[in-house]
C-alpha cells in the first residue's frame, strides 16, 4: 500500500520544502539547521514563490542549496550577503528573507556589512551559523574563536572572541536570540518568532565543526554544547497574528529533551525572572555569560516597536519591483532638463 504524506494548507508536502542532497561533512550543525528550516517553512505555510534565500562564502554559505529548493536564492560575494538583502527587499519589501552566514561571513570581512543592515533594520531573518573556524579552507581560527583554544592545527588562539549576539544588540537588533544546532526544538521556535518579527531578526546558532572543532573542551563543540547548554526560557511561538508566548519553566528545573536525531539533551532554566525587553540587562548577562563561561540559549532580546527599513523609507504598498516603469524613470524631458543643469 502506497504511504501517502502529509499536506499543509497550502497543499504541500515537507518534502516540498527540500532542497539539494547536502555535500557538508557528515554530522555538520549546518545540516541540522537546514533540516528545521525545512520543518519550520512547512509547519508555517510558507509560500516558496513569497520566499528569498541569501548568502555569502564559507560551508555556511553553502546550506540555502539544502533547503527550499523552489524559493529564489543568491549566492553573493564574501561578506556582500547584507547589501544584496537590502536592495531585493528595498525592490519588493513583501518578500519573506532568510539570510545564511558564517563567523567569518560576518564576524571578518562582512562585519561592516552586517552591522549596517542591522542599523538599518531591514525585515529578515539573518542566521550565523558559528563554528569558529573557517571550515573551507582547514580550520584556522575564526574572530569567534575561544580565547585561548588551542587547535591541532591552527595551533593557540591569542585574541578574544567577537561576539556576534552583541554585536547585533549594539547596532540597534530588535531580535536577538542565540541556540545550538543539536537543540532542534529550540532552533525551531526561535526561527519561527524570527520569521514574524518586523525588523532585522538575528540568530547566532553555534553549529560545531566535525572536521576541525569538535573537541570535547571546545565551547563550539557537541558535547560542550549539550553538557553546558543553559536555556534563558523554554520557547513557545504562536503563529497568525498572536503574540510571542514564552513559558518559564521553574529556576533551577532541568528538562530532557529529545532531539531529532534520538539523542536527549538536558535544558537548564536560568533566572525566574530574565526579562528579553531589557536591553542594559541583555547585555551584562552577555557579558557575565562570558565570564562565567556558560553558554545561554533562547531569546535575549526582543523589541518589537522599531520599524523596519521600508516603514521608514515610506515604500508604498505596492512593491518597487511590479510598478510602472513611468512611476520609476524620469521622463525624456525631466532627464534632458537634469542633464543640462551639469553643463
Amino acid at each position: 500500500m502506497e504511504r501517502t504524506m502529509k499536506l499543509n494548507v497550502l497543499g504541500m508536502s515537507k518534502a516540498d520544502y527540500a532542497g539539494a542532497t547536502s555535500t557538508l561533512c557528515k554530522g555538520c550543525g549546518h545540516n541540522s539547521i537546514a533540516n528545521q528550516i525545512i520543518q519550520v517553512a512547512y509547519e508555517l505555510n510558507v509560500r516558496p514563490n513569497e520566499m528569498i534565500k541569501l548568502s555569502g562564502i564559507g560551508c555556511s554559505s553553502k546550506s540555502p542549496t539544502y533547503f527550499l529548493g523552489q524559493s529564489h536564492g543568491f549566492n553573493g560575494l564574501h561578506g556582500r550577503m547584507p547589501s544584496l538583502a537590502t536592495g531585493a527587499l528595498m525592490a519588493n519589501h513583501h518578500l519573506h528573507a532568510l539570510g545564511v552566514s558564517g563567523d567569518g561571513d560576518t564576524g571578518s570581512i562582512g562585519m561592516g556589512q552586517f552591522k549596517h543592515m542591522v542599523r538599518r533594520n531591514v525585515r529578515m531573518v539573518y542566521i550565523v551559523e558559528n563554528n569558529g573556524v573557517y571550515g573551507l579552507t582547514k580550520g584556522q581560527f575564526s574572530a569567534t574563536a575561544d580565547y585561548g583554544q588551542t587547535l591541532k592545527y591552527a595551533g593557540h588562539n591569542d585574541f578574544p572572541a567577537i561576539d556576534i549576539c552583541m554585536e547585533a544588540l549594539v547596532a540597534g537588533a530588535g531580535f536577538v536570540a542565540r541556540s545550538f544546532a543539536g537543540d532542534a526544538k529550540q532552533v525551531r521556535e526561535l526561527l519561527k518568532a524570527a520569521l514574524s518579527h518586523r525588523g532585522t531578526a538575528v540568530l547566532d546558532i553555534i553549529s560545531p565543526c566535525v572536521a576541525f572543532n569538535n573537541e570535547d573542551d571546545s565551547p563550539k563543540s557537541y558535547t560542550y554544547g549539550r553538557e553546558h547548554e543553559h536555556a534563558l526560557q523554554d520557547i513557545g511561538f504562536h503563529p497568525a497574528d498572536e503574540e510571542i508566548i514564552i513559558d518559564p519553566q521553574e529556576p533551577g528545573a532541568t528538562t530532557v529533551v529529545e532531539l531529532h536525531d534520538g539523542s536527549k539533551i538536558k535544558l537548564h532554566s536560568l533566572e525566574e525572572n530574565y526579562d528579553p525587553t531589557d536591553k542594559a540587562a541583555a547585555m551584562e548577562r552577555l557579558r557575565r555569560a562570558e565570564d562565567t563561561g556558560e553558554f545561554i540559549t533562547g531569546l535575549i532580546y526582543f523589541n518589537p516597536n522599531r520599524p523596519s527599513l521600508a516603514e521608514v523609507s515610506g515604500l508604498d504598498q505596492r512593491p518597487l519591483a511590479t510598478q510602472p516603469d513611468e512611476l520609476l524613470r524620469p521622463r525624456r524631458d525631466q532627464l534632458d532638463a537634469l542633464m543640462r543643469d551639469y553643463n
